[in-house]
């Protein structure tokens, strides 16, 4: 079984010991492990995974002893493994002006060709708050009424509703480093409206335009801590259009169509554990 364990808090000395003592005196194989330390926030960050046998200790008393660890040192522990649960991951759809990109999460969860449960749905405004309605999924907004997030918020929310993967759909906001590190190793989907590497940054649309492109596009992927840190690429989809077609009517093109099939193709991918992230790097299950 593959378990994913997150520990991020106040940086002091003996912080990795215990974890990877524990670990490895219970039979398990380390496949990978990181460790970062924020010198100017004083922040520890350790993402481990591991193969746990479960033959001497099961994976919720794994959990238990990891949390205790984790109160002795400071530290905010997360133990989790996609193969624990039975049934289709749970989901966190984060959220703020578009809706298109949500609601084909939705539309294909409820017609069984997304294989996921809409577990919550966080917003930073509540333009999406009657679409969570309409699909009875719970709905919090989480920011002040400039749209700043509480992401200490939000972060008790992924933990109440049990989330395997937060996917960010259009969530218009930068996630803070500990947050991503609470849920690092493949956790966090967003969905990008550029085609990366060459169009990054909260304008990517004008960006290709004013460089005279004719190709614009999508980029679905996962969140890493560390910005510019690999290829966390999941899917991509891109469109062309003819030379001078007006900036506003690729815009409506991208954000209507290519946006929303974009994600759930990058969505899938990960419900299906087509794709898993290994050191920062996108790779195939199986493949």
């Amino acid at each position: 079984m593959q378990v994913v364990i997150t520990a991020v808090g106040p940086d002091h000395s003996g912080l990795a010991d215990p974890i990877v003592h524990h670990v490895t005196s219970e039979g398990a194989n380390i496949h990978e492990i990181q460790m970062y330390d924020h010198d100017s926030q004083r922040l520890f960050a350790m993402l481990t995974r591991i193969e746990w046998p479960g033959s001497r200790e099961s994976l919720s008393s794994l959990r238990d002893r990891m949390s205790e660890i984790g109160r002795a040192k400071g530290l905010s522990v997360r133990t989790w493994s996609r193969d624990e649960r039975q049934g289709p991951p749970r989901l966190a759809i984060c959220t703020t002006f578009r809706r298109e990109t949500p609601g084909i999460l939705l539309d294909n969860i409820a017609a069984g060709s997304l294989n996921a449960v809409p577990a919550v749905m966080i917003g930073n405004r509540d333009r999406c708050k009657d679409l969570a309605e309409q699909h009875g999924v719970d709905w919090y907004n989480v920011a002040d009424d400039a749209g700043n997030p509480d992401n200490d918020r939000m972060v008790g929310l992924f933990d109440e509703y049990d989330v395997d993967y937060v996917i960010l759909a259009r969530y218009m906001r930068v996630l803070p480093a500990s947050t991503c590190w609470k849920y690092a190793g493949g956790r966090i989907v967003n969905l990008h409206h550029g085609l990366l590497p060459s169009f990054p940054g909260f304008r990517p649309y004008e960006d290709a335009y004013a460089a005279k492109m004719t190709c614009f596009g999508a980029t679905c992927h996962f969140i890493v801590p560390e910005l510019d840190a690999g290829n966390q690429t999941i899917h991509q989809a891109a469109f062309t259009v003819f030379p001078s077609t007006p900036l506003e009517e690729i815009k409506k093109i991208g954000e209507r169509e290519h946006e929303p099939s974009c994600l759930l193709e990058g969505v899938r991918r990960v419900c299906d554990r087509e794709v898993e992230l290994h050191f920062h790097r996108v790779v195939r299950v199986g493949g």
